[in-house]
């Protein structure tokens, strides 16, 4: 397993990272833990959860993944494993976050009781990455980041990020950083696969200027680049539970990962991984790592099984020629997931 930094900072992670979101809904606590543990063992030392997780969110489970995360986190030396969380912002009109009744401003008293909340589920002094979970445009980015930069005065986190971020935020937030002299975030976590690139464009930009380090989520579409989802939604599957559920949201969130142009890429994209021996979870995971503005790629998984194939990708170095065919597929079938949700903030 590669090491990389996070921006400039001092954290030095893996370049996989372990998601954690379906802790405490599709996978219980016993599962939870041998998906830690085999990650573990694999080499990854750097595991992402929320305060909001597991997903779909719901005031009933709000936490559980922290929980469950801090428990299996007392097994193991502190100091051997980089935990990263984050604090909820706003819904942005696609739900009201069933966390502190829905006030979920990036204001000072929000974050810092979020903070304490997360350090209390994972039963840890410190956060090594805190980040933010969507931005509060409303809100001043010297304010949220002052307040941010006084927890890692006292020693609660050791680094920030933000999550779900656009490019004019990011250059904000940087702007703010260099004129109110307060931390800088050093890492984005936004959605990006080979279903949705649009990372390589602006935001890429942004991260090798400003020396920030992309956290790419979803790297496997949701799931839909393992196939899955060609022969129609499986039983069980996330997106299945969303297409055919009640929650409108939930049903526009699962069309803009599964439609006719993500499953023909998904196919193409297969053809691509069985000519060089590898499955497509396998080349999707490879090539999300293989950005030089990428510092560790979160994976998720509900199954040890799943976990193993996506590790598959860790040594595995993708040739030029292959690249270059991944290419052709994204020039005939551009962008294929509509959009990435950004757009709505």
């Amino acid at each position: 397993m590669q090491q990389r930094r996070l921006g400039r900072s001092g954290i030095v992670v893996s370049d996989i990272c372990m998601g954690t979101m379906t802790f405490g809904l599709q996978c219980d606590e016993a599962l939870s833990h041998r998906i830690c543990d085999t990650a573990f063992d694999a080499g990854i030392d750097f595991f992402d959860a929320a305060e909001i997780y597991p997903v779909p969110p719901s005031a009933e489970r709000v936490g559980v993944t922290e929980q469950i995360v801090g428990r299996w986190l007392k097994t193991k030396p502190r100091e051997s494993v980089i935990v990263a969380t984050k604090v909820t912002g706003p819904g942005h009109g696609w739900f009201k976050p069933p966390v502190r009744h829905g006030k979920t401003a990036l204001d000072r008293t929000q974050i810092i009781q979020a903070c304490e909340d997360s350090l209390r589920r994972l039963g840890t002094d410190y956060i090594d990455l805190y980040q933010t979970h969507w931005p509060d445009h409303g809100m001043p980015y010297e304010e949220v980041l002052g307040v941010l930069t006084e927890l890692r005065d006292e020693g609660k986190v050791r680094a920030i990020g933000a999550s779900n971020e656009t490019c004019w935020g990011m250059m904000k937030a940087c702007w703010a950083a260099d004129v109110c002299d307060v931390d800088r975030y050093e890492t984005v976590q936004n959605n990006f696969s080979l279903i949705n690139r649009r990372c390589e464009s602006e935001l890429a930009q942004v991260c090798r200027r400003e020396g920030i380090s992309l956290l790419p989520y979803s790297p496997l579409g949701g799931g839909v680049l393992t196939g899955k989802y060609q022969d129609g939604p499986p039983p069980g599957a996330r997106f299945t539970d969303y297409l055919t559920g009640d929650g409108e949201r939930q049903k526009r969130m699962a069309k803009r990962f599964v439609n006719d142009r993500t499953l023909e890429t998904t196919r193409r994209l297969t053809e691509i991984a069985e000519s060089i021996g590898v499955s497509v979870t396998a080349l999707a995971v490879a090539w999300s790592r293989q950005h030089d503005f990428v510092a560790s790629t979160i994976i998720g998984a509900t199954s040890v099984e799943q976990l193993n194939e996506s590790l598959e990708a860790r040594d595995l170095i993708l040739t030029d020629e292959t690249l270059a065919r991944i290419d052709e597929v994204d020039f005939e079938i551009p962008n294929p997931m509509t959009e990435d949700g950004l757009r709505r903030l």
